[in-house]
């Protein structure tokens, strides 16, 4: 329901001038109850739901690209013509509308109703335009994925999308079902979104799809000869085609003298949930490690009104992923916060509550969580013995040294078109976008992965947008302030631009976007 105060929205049943939308201008309106936006491309007239349906970022913001909308806020795409979500994060369609000319102007109409099944799955070996060599064209009778995270969840997601009708199972070591795992470290950590935000899907998504999930599920063998899956007990999973997507696991650190229950990761819903529940009677925490679920994890203790100290072992939080400059804005807002920082120190003992650091400064804390990174989980990789080069290596399509097998998310290592190297990149909207690939692969369709890769962090009510990827960088251009959180912030080297981050800029993070993918070399 609209505030009070909040202008009335425009009937766009009355029509809109055709010279208003003029220059690709995007008008806003309603119909009936609906949130809409109209505009017109290329002569066509579109009529579409205002709002992302991942967080609801409005549309009429966004980037228009050929006949698809990009969201400003995490660059989901929409289809102009269907509302079809074809890029993550957004995973549901939004609605369209009948538009027609009417004189001078564009009336909408009555909404136009979802179509049931765009793709026939049956057709999918005839319409493959590059037959693979390592597969054979034959419909996979039965499908596993081994991961309920992003990608996993995504490629489920979209093999029904696709049409795909054979089995189909997730294998997820997971205690729960796929969740929403950015807004642990934010919104639900910081006590302001309840848990039933946190699933990805309801459980009648399951049942409807006839996908079915197994949490719990650890597998701890993967025949790539036999086509099959053993897991602990050893009940087995035979497949045609398999994701893997088992994700990265917390680095845990042995500090000396600490009782591991007073230990806190988070990777996990349940995680998540522990560091909440031991918030609720905390007054002091330690967060130890300056990555980014690191300073989430601050934020949101800070907002629960906890002391926070931050301790890490770099000179300046950040630096090398976003440069000095930009980890010296995150931590001056940090500290404008009531964060207190510790750099160039790492926690040496623990004795009950106090904390001894290496320079000697003594902490006491009644929470402690620690955010010192990720590694890759490799373990059932290496057991199946496919190729690896500090991750699963896989070709443009995803699919790894294996037939028949694809891996997606944080242990994939691809060759990215945009930096003309082998990359792995541990982002969520990666994982989603890989999944969503890897599942069109598994039909047949040989899409090559060539997504420009993206982020989003979020400190207080600042909200870092980062396109690209600059594992290594010469040179930082900012233009505008980052004092004033309005600026875009470009990593080159050897003069060649290969990331941008912004602060209150999202339609420059959308066409760096864009510029990187036309740049884009062709990769063999």
């Amino acid at each position: 329901m609209a505030d009070e105060t909040d202008p009335p929205r425009r009937d766009l049943r009355d029509g809109v001038a055709l010279t208003e939308l003029d220059g690709g201008r995007i008008v806003a309106g309603r119909v009936d109850d609906d949130d809409v936006i109209v505009l017109a491309r290329d002569g066509e007239l579109f009529a579409i739901g205002a709002h992302c349906t991942h967080y609801h970022g409005p549309l009429a913001d966004g980037l228009v690209v050929d006949d698809t909308v990009r969201c400003p806020w995490h660059h989901a795409c929409f289809s102009l013509r269907t509302g079809e979500a074809l890029h993550a994060p957004a995973l549901d369609p939004i609605g369209c509308w009948r538009i027609e000319r009417v004189g001078d102007r564009a009336v909408v109409g009555d909404r136009i109703a979802a179509p049931q099944a765009v793709r026939s799955a049956g057709s999918t070996a005839s319409r493959s335009s590059s037959p693979s060599t390592s597969q054979s064209s034959a419909m996979p009778s039965s499908i596993v994925i081994v991961g309920g995270g992003a990608a996993g969840l995504a490629a489920a997601d979209m093999l029904r999308r696709e049409g795909y009708a054979g089995t189909l199972t997730m294998l997820s070591a997971d205690d729960s079902p796929p969740c929403d795992r950015p807004n642990l470290s934010k919104d639900f950590l910081a006590g302001t979104a309840p848990d039933d935000w946190i699933p990805l899907r309801s459980p009648d998504f399951y049942a409807e799809r006839k996908i079915d999930l197994v949490l719990s599920a650890h597998v701890t063998a993967l025949d790539t000869a036999q086509r099959r899956v053993t897991l602990e007990g050893g009940k087995q999973y035979a497949y045609d085609a398999l994701l893997l997507a088992t994700g990265a696991d917390p680095v845990r650190l042995d500090i000396a003298g600490a009782e591991p229950s007073r230990l806190h990761y988070l990777r996990t819903f349940a995680d998540s949930r522990a560091i909440v529940a031991a918030a609720g009677t905390a007054k002091r925490a330690i967060v130890v490690g300056t990555s980014f679920i690191g300073l989430e994890v601050a934020a949101s203790l800070r907002a629960r009104g906890i002391d926070v100290h931050v301790v890490g072992p770099d000179r300046v939080p950040l630096e090398r992923v976003m440069g000095a400059e930009v980890g010296q804005f995150i931590r001056t807002l940090h500290e404008s916060q009531g964060v207190t920082f510790h750099m160039q120190a790492t926690v040496q003992r623990m004795d009950g509550d106090r904390a001894t650091l290496s320079d000697s400064t003594t902490l006491v804390a009644d929470l402690v969580v620690l955010g010192v990174g990720v590694r890759p989980s490799l373990a059932l990789a290496e057991q199946a013995g496919l190729a690896l080069e500090r991750g699963v290596i896989v070709d443009k399509y995803l699919e790894t040294s294996a037939a028949g097998v694809y891996a997606a998310g944080d242990i994939a290592r691809w060759p990215d078109p945009h930096s003309g190297e082998r990359i792995r990149v541990e982002h969520w909207v990666v994982a989603e976008r890989q999944g969503q690939v890897a599942a069109k692969n598994m039909l047949g369709r040989r899409v090559a992965y060539d997504a420009v890769p993206f982020f989003w962090s979020q400190h207080y009510d600042v909200a870092i947008n980062y396109v690209g990827h600059a594992e290594n960088f010469d040179a930082v251009a900012i233009d505008g302030s980052l004092a004033g959180r309005d600026c875009k912030v470009t990593y080159t080297r050897g003069g060649r631009a290969l990331a941008v981050a912004t602060i209150g800029r999202d339609m420059a993070s959308l066409k760096a976007e864009r510029a990187m993918e036309v740049a884009a070399p062709v990769v063999a």
